[in-house]
């Protein structure tokens, strides 16, 4: 069993991730209905989003002590602990989520006034009645609580073990797409308990696929684009903690066909940012070897 592990480390951390998240979700909705009804959406919300990020965490943590040794702990906790880094990656981990939702709600709030944002809304469909209408402070307050949470403990496994484990093997884009599609999978159990409010007329199985595999694969690939710059776990968390308060904060309130537009809107800006990355990217190494050459 240890050999197995060792060989397949980034495997048995992702069973381990899942058997601990959705295991817990299961246990604390103690064999109620999948989708839950509002009322009992409301009243578990905050347990099932805190035994859900125990999966992460946990496994992330376990795996590094248990495959990498002492050296493996003492790499963990300098990434963890380093945060000087340039400027710029801190304005892009802090801003670029926030910045492509404004641009995405630009884009769709002239079509109809259901994509105006969360704090102009109804609050959040995920969790119902947690957030009051038209209370910013209170928007403002819970998106960062449960962002800062998201980031802090999800990273712990995401990037702490499983980003940095795919990356000695592939490059960049392979490991942000796998990486981000395992990342959408995981939200999966939670993400069809809490959603019912949220479905609408849109068939269960499109509406989860699109909401878990249309934003989250570009958004991780840029995560693990700035994070092969930085080397810093703490800039990764930023990042993520950025996106889920932006998304409580700015997020329209919108089910059915619209919240499929939504998140197909917001997937094609960010895959356009993702885009402009990896053309600045390429055009930066095309001078770097052209440099190279006239020496």
């Amino acid at each position: 069993m240890r050999s197995f592990i060792r060989a397949h480390p980034v495997a048995c951390y992702v069973a381990l991730a899942f058997a601990i998240s959705w295991g817990g979700i299961l246990a604390v909705i103690g064999g109620g209905p999948i989708p839950a009804p509002p009322d009992d959406a409301h009243r578990l919300f905050a347990l099932v989003y805190l035994t859900m990020l125990t999966g992460p965490s946990i496994a992330g943590l376990a795996m590094t002590m248990f495959v990498g040794g002492r050296t493996a702990r003492r790499d963990y906790g300098a990434r963890l602990r380093k945060w000087r880094v340039a400027p710029v990656w801190y304005a892009i981990a802090l801003l670029l989520a926030p910045l492509a939702l404004t641009f995405t709600l630009a884009v769709l709030s002239p079509l109809s006034s259901a994509f105006l944002p969360t704090f102009m809304g109804a609050g959040p469909l995920d969790s119902p009645g947690a957030i009051p209408t038209g209370r910013v402070g209170t928007i403002l307050l819970v998106g960062v609580m449960v962002g800062c949470g998201a980031g802090c403990f999800e990273e712990l496994g995401w990037t702490g073990f499983a980003v940095p484990s795919v990356l000695r093997r592939h490059g960049t884009m392979f490991t942000g797409l796998v990486v981000g599609v395992v990342w959408g999978a995981w939200h999966f159990l939670a993400v069809w308990w809490g959603s019912a409010n949220a479905f609408g007329s849109v068939p269960v199985p499109l509406y989860l696929l699109v909401a878990l595999f249309s934003f989250l694969p570009p958004y991780r690939l840029l995560m693990v684009h700035v994070y092969t710059r930085t080397g810093s776990l703490l800039v990764a968390m930023l990042m993520h903690a950025s996106l889920t308060t932006s998304m409580i904060v700015l997020g329209p309130a919108v089910s059915g066909g619209d919240a499929i537009v939504y998140n197909l809107t917001f997937a094609a800006v960010l895959w356009l940012v993702v885009a402009l990355v990896l053309g600045a990217s390429r055009v930066r190494s095309a001078r770097r070897v052209a440099a190279e050459a006239m020496r």
